[in-house]
């Protein structure tokens, strides 16, 4: 899947219109092949400056007013659009794309007698509806430094079961613009929308984008199933979720399909309950799991970290079977205030808080930080507090989600650094268990550093960090270091 960085127009239209295109309409033709899912468009023209006009539209391969037809109309307010079967950018409609000759609609509302306009529009295809497959051009990099990004990786609206009371009380579905307000409001860096088996909500996302340019609104949603619930984040592509069904197959057929759209996937909830009290919301597949298809399990749901439905457990069981999962946290809000989120670290969205280390603050590389496992999780979403977590064995480094491959008896010295947790203290987990002589009894100030050595054996191992407060509140979940026998 090419990335947008790399993704260069398919075509290039170019044209002149002259005086005797003023107050008229001209289509302008192009050929769409096989496979596209997405279509966008760069519309630049000259003679600005002599009060030149042109306004743009698009046709589908059924002229004006068949059923693949009209497709939208911005005038001369946007420069750039894209249509897709589940979103567009507003002033055109979400639409199946079709192969055939399409039609940009060009009006020319003004063009001076004696005066010359030349227009250049750029068409890219999209061959899936990846985010990492749109072009730069409408994916938007809301900042551009590499550093710690807080955000919500499970939210619901209006478009599955998220609820509100509305401007009257009356309790009604949420509409996403509300889950982005009071995202901004927590002050989160991104949310992830995650409805249920549906991105009808891809094209409100487009549409308030712009608006909140701090607050990454990322598409996806919660693959919800009778043998259990999982996210996919980072596409708009629609993933059959019927796991049983003859059509489908087992949740692997379905993980491959996710896969294949591109985006980072994660189990939900593992260990809840099923049946009767909550339908299909424990992770209880059939038949065997294919969980090199699987990259993350949700450890923290809402306020399930200190409590008998917390994911950990089954999140160790998996590091000790040697798979490499991040841990991530997700709110799972279906609740939402129709006025105001109210403070970090209340209940609702972003609690609890992801914090995902990335190269900026945009959907691409904020899924390959997630995949990176350079991840940690704020359990009551302050706003605040963070560990940075290091190992060094000889001249090579890694960070939460590295590995090391240090010859056996070789010396490993790990570095920690937290921060906002006065009062609090820190555990140090290796292989699933407590390391007893490591716990450290108290961070004193505002922040604490902390080192300690270990040597290198012959077997895999992964070490981790959490940090309690003074009651044994969990406040901070950190990803693994893998350690693999090797050379030094």
């Amino acid at each position: 899947m090419a990335g947008a960085a790399d993704h260069k127009p398919d075509l290039v239209l170019k044209g002149t219109l002259t005086r005797a295109d003023h107050q008229t309409y001209r289509t302008v033709p192009f050929r769409v092949p096989e496979g596209v899912e997405r279509i966008t468009v760069a519309f630049a023209y000259s003679g600005r400056d002599q009060h030149t006009t042109v306004d743009l539209g698009l046709l589908g391969p059924d002229g004006f007013r068949g059923k693949t037809g009209f497709r939208g109309w911005s005038g001369g307010n946007k420069s750039v659009f894209t249509v897709s079967a589940v979103d567009a950018t507003p002033s055109y409609l979400p639409t199946p794309i079709v192969p055939g000759e399409w039609n940009l609609l060009l009006g020319i509302p003004n063009l001076r007698a004696g005066v010359q306009s030349d227009f250049t529009a750029e068409i890219y295809f999209s061959r899936s509806l990846a985010v990492a497959d749109e072009p730069a051009i409408i994916r938007p990099v809301l900042q551009r430094e590499t550093r710690w990004y807080r955000g919500d990786l499970h939210a619901h609206t209006a478009h599955s079961d998220g609820w509100t009371p509305g401007a009257g009380d009356a309790r009604i579905p949420s509409p996403v613009f509300l889950a982005a307000r009071q995202a901004a409001e927590r002050g989160l860096d991104f949310v992830v929308i995650t409805d249920h088996n549906t991105g009808s909500g891809a094209n409100s996302l487009r549409e308030l984008q712009p608006y909140y340019d701090h607050l990454l609104l990322v598409p996806g949603r919660e693959i919800t199933t009778f043998e259990g619930h999982g996210n996919a984040i980072g596409t708009n592509a629609q993933i059959d979720f019927r796991v049983g069904n003859k059509d489908t197959g087992d949740w692997n057929a379905v993980l491959a399909e996710i896969a294949a759209s591109g985006a980072f996937f994660s189990v939900n909830h593992p260990i809840r309950p099923s049946g009767e009290a909550c339908l299909g919301c424990g992770w209880t597949p059939r038949n065997p799991v294919d969980w090199a298809q699987v990259q993350g399990v949700e450890v923290v749901n809402g306020d399930d970290a200190d409590t008998a439905y917390s994911g950990i457990p089954f999140w160790h069981e998996l590091l000790n079977r040697g798979l490499r999962l991040v841990g991530i946290g997700g709110s799972d809000t279906h609740e939402w205030s129709a006025r105001t989120a109210g403070p970090a670290g209340g209940p609702g969205i972003g609690h609890p808080t992801t914090l995902v280390h990335a190269a900026s603050l945009s959907t691409v590389d904020l899924l390959d930080g997630l995949r990176s496992g350079r991840v940690q999780i704020d359990v009551s979403g302050s706003g605040r507090r963070w560990l940075e977590f290091s190992a060094v064995a000889g001249a090579t480094k890694a960070e939460m989600g590295g590995t090391l491959t240090p010859a056996p008896g070789s010396q490993i010295a790990f570095s920690l650094s937290v921060f906002g947790c006065t009062g609090g203290r820190v555990e140090v987990w290796r292989d699933g268990e407590k390391v007893p002589a490591l716990q450290q009894e108290k961070i004193a100030g505002d922040s604490g550093d902390f080192a300690f050595t270990t040597a290198a054996d012959d077997r895999p191992h992964w070490w981790r960090i959490d940090v309690r407060d003074a009651s044994g509140k969990l406040l901070l979940i950190g990803n693994p270091i893998f350690l693999r026998p090797g050379r030094g």
